[in-house]
C-alpha cells in the first residue's frame, strides 16, 4: 500500500486509526459535503440539500473549486455543477493545492493544472500536495522538495519528512528506530539539529517533541529556536489548535486524554479514553473504553452527548458521524447542536 511509503509510516497509520484524526490533518470542504448512498457517492451543502447527487465510486472534499472523483476505477475531477472537467484516468490522485493536484499516472506521479493540462512531468514514486509553495516529493527511498516548476529547490535526500508549516518542515536521518528529527527552512538549512526522537509540525508557533523511546519518552513542546516552552512531560502530545494541545496521561492502552494551554498547565483534565484536536471550537471525546463519543467545548463541558460511535471534527459547521455498525447503523452529518442535518437510512 502506497500510504506505508517513508512520508508516512506504519506507526503514523496506527495513530490515525487508534485516535480517529488526532493527526494535524483537516480536509476542506468548501460549503460541499461528501455522501454516501448505496456505496455511491454525491454532495450535499449545510442544509443537507443534496447538491450533486450520488454518482460516483468515491468522492474527496472539495478543494479550490474542484473534488477529485472516482470512476470505474480512475480518478478524474468535477466542479461543484457535478461536471466532470478533467477526464477520469488516473490511479491515484490528490486535491488541488497551490493550483495543482498530484497525479499518477503509468506508475509515477507528476502535477496537473486546473484544465488537466501536465504542467510537471510523472517522475516521482511519489507525490504530495503543495504547501507554502513548495511540493514533498519521493525518490526512491528519499524525500525532497520541488517548486511549482519542478524543480528541485531540496534535492531528495531525506530518510523521511513532511511538509513545510510556519516556514519549517520536519525531516528524519536514519533508520525507523534509531534515527532522529530535525527541522530545515526552504533553504535546506538544519534551524534546528537531529536530536528528537519524535515530532509534528509546527502549528500556532510550536511544535510538539519526544525526548526518549516511544513506550518511554516523554513529549513537550519547543519554539523555533528549539527551546522548551513547555517541558517533556506527557506521555503523549499533539499539536496545537484552537489554542489547546491534546494529550495524554498514562500508556497508550490504559491512559487518559486531556487538553492544556500555552503555559502547559492543564485546560480540560485527562479523563477521556480517546479524543480529538480541538475544531471550531469543539474536539470529540470517548466517555469509556467501550463507550460512545460526543463532543465538548474549550472549557471541557458536554455540549453534544455521548452517542456516537465513529465521530470525526467539525468542518464549516457540521461533522460526520455514524452510529451503530456499517451493516446496520447510519451516518451523517451534524450540527453543532447535535442535530442531524443529513443523513442515511436506517
Amino acid at each position: 500500500m502506497e500510504m506505508f511509503k517513508k512520508g508516512f509510516g506504519l506507526r503514523h497509520l496506527l495513530l490515525l486509526v487508534v485516535l480517529l484524526c488526532t493527526a494535524p490533518i483537516f480536509a476542506q470542504n468548501e460549503g460541499l459535503y461528501t455522501v454516501s448512498d448505496n456505496r455511491e457517492y454525491g454532495f450535499i451543502d449545510k442544509t443537507g440539500r443534496m447538491v450533486i447527487k450520488p454518482q460516483f465510486d468515491f468522492a474527496s472534499s472539495f478543494s479550490e473549486g474542484l473534488a477529485h472523483v472516482k470512476i470505474q476505477g480512475k480518478r478524474g475531477f468535477i466542479d461543484k455543477a457535478g461536471k466532470l472537467v478533467i477526464k477520469a484516468k488516473y490511479t491515484r490522485v490528490m486535491d488541488f493545492s497551490d493550483g495543482l493536484a498530484a497525479v499518477k499516472l503509468e506508475g509515477t506521479w507528476g502535477y496537473i493544472d486546473k484544465t488537466g493540462k501536465m504542467i510537471i512531468k510523472p517522475q516521482f514514486d511519489y507525490a504530495y500536495n503543495f504547501n507554502e509553495g513548495v511540493a514533498r516529493v519521493q525518490v526512491g527511498e528519499q524525500l525532497g522538495f520541488i517548486d511549482k516548476t519542478g524543480n528541485y529547490v531540496l534535492k531528495p535526500q531525506y530518510d523521511a519528512a513532511y511538509d513545510f508549516h510556519e516556514g519549517m518542515a520536519r525531516v528524519k536521518q536514519g533508520d525507523f528506530k534509531t534515527g532522529k528529527w530535525g527541522f530545515i527552512d526552504k533553504t535546506g538549512k538544519l534551524v534546528l539539529g537531529y536530536r528528537f526522537d519524535g515530532s509534528f509540525d509546527f502549528s500556532e508557533g510550536t511544535a510538539n517533541v519526544r525526548i526518549g523511546s516511544e513506550q518511554t519518552g516523554k513529549w513537550g513542546f519547543i519554539d523555533k529556536k528549539g527551546n522548551f516552552v513547555i517541558e517533556p512531560m506527557f506521555d503523549k502530545a499533539f499539536t496545537f489548535r484552537d489554542g489547546l494541545a491534546l494529550i495524554r496521561i498514562g500508556s497508550f492502552k490504559t491512559g487518559k486524554y486531556g487538553y492544556i494551554n500555552k503555559k502547559g498547565d492543564i485546560a480540560v483534565n485527562p479523563q477521556f479514553y480517546g479524543a480529538h484536536h480541538f475544531s471550531e471550537g469543539l474536539a470529540c471525546v470517548k466517555e469509556s473504553k467501550d463507550g460512545k463519543w460526543g463532543y465538548i467545548n474549550t472549557e471541557g463541558k458536554v455540549v453534544i452527548t455521548f452517542q456516537f460511535d465513529i465521530p470525526a471534527d467539525f468542518e464549516g459547521g457540521l461533522a460526520k458521524v455514524r452510529v451503530g455498525s456499517y451493516k446496520s447503523g447510519t451516518s451523517g452529518y451534524i450540527d453543532k447542536t447535535g442535530k442531524w442535518i443529513w443523513q442515511t437510512a436506517q
